[in-house]
């Protein structure tokens, strides 16, 4: 099982300013790799302080000389707001920097203000994800390659910088669209999947719904290699598992109002948190989530893992302005204890199967 944090550079209000946030994230990459962790993830947004991320291979490149063992990966980059070509060339200099620890993560994008600010249109994003699915993988195998789409008309050309992994970096695929999962099953790309703030039945949910979509593609989800993001907290201390989850609420908000377009702003920038209404309470969320003391999340983590049985898990650290001492306090507590932990009894439940067979 591996394990990664997911580094969404979430600013709550002008009491923290975005060069904070920004080292604030490096901070936690840095606090990651101390950890133990395999993975550090970083988001891409724009315009607002829903995330102030631009550029996740830039934070890929950044961090690769902080840095030395964890893999650095983006999640996502939105494919249609990308120039294909400098797209091309910055993945292999990311992937060179970081001495082959790139993992690029993509995904077809939601939030209709980014798409209008960059002159491109949400209604044919799915398109254009699909024409830059086939370009960044014909660009990174092949030396010289041209492409002729409704979209994207490439002239042959060649990539200079290429990856160090080949044929190319892992790429992981997020979204919400059946058929676009079901094409990165089929073309060997690895997922990355969440349950929201949903609880047991909402992992059970997920679990259905990849297995329904392997299915329809004729193969087995155990072939799939897939990631699972998801807020968790440890604590003993109530008032900092409360202060977690108002800032996943928070985070959530924000979410829902940019997919939505319910997207409110006084100064053109602050996105004003409302209630939605998929809003929880605090008792509901820590109903559905894994927070409480450290054994508390162990257990309900490894109740998640044996319903959806992932690959990979993604704790989503920086959230609102959740305190950065405490969040930092976080993720050694995870390296120390928590995955250890877990680790251990998935071991364990891996020789007994072993065992019996």
């Amino acid at each position: 099982m591996e394990f990664g944090v997911f580094i969404l550079a979430q600013q709550r209000g002008y009491h923290q300013s975005s060069r904070e946030v920004i080292r604030n994230s490096v901070e936690q990459t840095v606090a990651a790799e101390a950890a133990g962790f395999d993975n550090a993830w970083y988001a891409e947004h724009h315009f607002n302080n829903y995330s102030l991320s631009p550029s996740p291979l830039m934070t890929v490149a950044h961090c690769a000389g902080r840095t030395s063992r964890i893999r650095l990966g983006t999640a996502v980059c939105i494919l249609p707001l990308y120039q294909p070509l400098r797209l091309l060339a910055e993945v292999g200099f990311a992937d060179t920097v970081s001495d082959g620890r790139l993992d690029l993560g993509v995904g077809s994008g939601y939030q209709d203000f980014e798409f209008q600010r960059f002159g491109t249109s949400l209604e044919d994003a799915h398109e254009l994800y699909a024409e830059m699915m086939d370009v960044l993988q014909l660009g990174l195998t092949e030396k010289l390659f041209s492409y002729d789409g409704k979209h994207l008309k490439i002239p042959p050309t060649s990539i200079a910088v290429r990856t160090v992994q080949e044929p190319l970096p892992p790429i992981w695929v997020t979204s919400g669209n059946p058929n676009t999962l079901g094409k990165a099953m089929r073309e060997g790309h690895n997922l990355f999947v969440t349950a929201l703030l949903k609880g047991l039945d909402g992992v059970r949910d997920l679990r259905t719904r990849l297995e329904g979509i392997a299915e329809k593609e004729g193969r087995k989800l155990e072939d799939t290699k897939f990631g699972f993001l998801r807020c968790a907290f440890a604590s003993d201390n109530p008032a900092e598992v409360d202060s977690y989850l108002d800032n996943a609420r928070f985070q959530r908000r924000l979410s829902e109002s940019l997919k939505f377009r319910r997207a409110q702003s006084e100064d053109g920038y602050l996105i004003k948190e409302e209630p939605s209404p998929t809003d929880v309470t605090f008792d509901e969320l820590r109903s559905n989530l894994p927070v409480g003391s450290v054994n508390q999340v162990i257990d309900r983590m490894l109740e998640e893992i044996s319903i959806l049985k992932p690959d990979h898990i993604a704790i989503q650290t920086q959230l609102g302005d959740f305190d950065q001492k405490t969040m930092l306090e976080q993720i050694e507590l995870w390296g120390e204890r928590i995955i250890p932990a877990i680790r251990k009894e998935l071991g364990a439940d891996t020789a007994q199967a072993r065992d019996a067979a």
